[in-house]
């Protein structure tokens, strides 16, 4: 009995200290972490990644969003139906292009928040790299007992550096909301029209790329020629609205390359950021205590879809009203 209770007391001591020492401290840090690295200037310095491939990664990954919330969906289903394998299963799939801004972001909450060792560069030294770092942190010694398999430390720190990603991949749908927020604002004052999207506002610049074509070519002269299509509007060919979303989904997702640039300051200011990084760091402490089915999902990819749903909506109902 004196045995068990002076082992009773020595996990409750660790876990004592760990509370002080461990998480606590993380927990502590989150703020100094948003002033440093999501306020200007220090968003300035991990959007500097954006320039190069991240621009042909933003529209590849608009689409596959929509993928990635369909297996969120079937996951949440799966865990409802007790099929908490299969759930993990698919919550482990990366669908999402990993962007150059989302890996400095990885990078930085593993070695600045979580305190891993390593420099700037630390998030690509590879898997086994990382997760040796992992099992070395304190936070991570303090609640992760000597004599639990290996295997089951190697499952935690994947569901880590799942999470990890997960949070990084945040970054993609708030982008694609503040890039709807500047099209709607653009919308409202260039065409005083509700434009939630690029598919909405196709019709519109299609439509006023018809119309400049027309005055010029009008037979009496461009005068004469934007009186008469003030009053009747020219036929918009359908080829010219495909063109018109092509081209503005390209301008779109070079925009929410750098987003974040705009993003970032507001989600600080207003706490988000210290939210959702304090729901990370809550995710990864059940991590440590075993809870397999414990798992960080970035919301902001369910309501980018929504706003995605509402601008086909609006842009198709347009189209056939033109």
């Amino acid at each position: 009995m004196g045995a068990s209770s002076g082992t009773d007391r020595g996990v409750t001591d660790v876990s004592r200290s760990f509370e002080l020492d461990g998480f606590a401290c993380r927990r502590a840090a989150v703020d100094r972490f948003v002033d440093r690295h999501f306020t200007w200037p220090g968003t300035f310095c991990i959007h500097r990644a954006a320039i190069g491939c991240d621009i042909l990664r933003a529209p590849v990954n608009v689409v596959l969003s929509l993928l990635l919330v369909l297996i969120r969906i079937v996951a949440f289903v799966a865990r409802l139906a007790g099929l908490h394998h299969f759930a993990n299963w698919l919550m482990a799939r990366q669908i999402l292009l990993r962007t150059s801004v989302a890996r400095r972001v990885e990078t930085l909450v593993l070695t600045d928040l979580l305190d891993l060792p390593g420099g700037p560069d630390g998030a690509d030294r590879g898997r086994p790299a990382l997760a040796a770092a992992i099992v070395s942190a304190p936070w991570f010694r303090a609640m992760h007992p000597a004599d639990r398999p290996a295997e089951a430390a190697e499952a935690i720190v994947e569901r880590i550096l799942r999470d990890v990603r997960e949070y990084a991949s945040a970054r993609t749908a708030v982008a694609e909301m503040t890039t709807t927020l500047m099209v709607i604002i653009v919308g409202a004052i260039v065409f005083q029209a509700l434009t939630p999207g690029m598919i909405s506002m196709a019709p519109d610049v299609a439509g006023a790329a018809a119309r400049m074509t027309a005055i010029a070519d009008f037979p009496l002269g461009q005068r004469l020629g934007g009186a008469w299509y003030s009053v009747f509007a020219p036929k918009t060919p359908a080829w010219l609205v495909s063109v018109a979303v092509a081209g503005l989904i390209a301008i779109g997702a070079t925009f929410s390359a750098f987003a974040g640039i705009l993003a970032d300051p507001f989600q600080a200011r207003f706490g988000i950021h210290r939210r959702r990084l304090m729901r990370l760091l809550g995710t990864i402490e059940r991590h440590c205590m075993a809870d397999a089915d414990s798992a960080f999902v970035a919301r902001e990819h369910f309501l980018a879809r929504i706003l995605d749903f509402w601008d086909a909506f609006i842009g198709v109902l347009r189209i056939f009203r033109g």
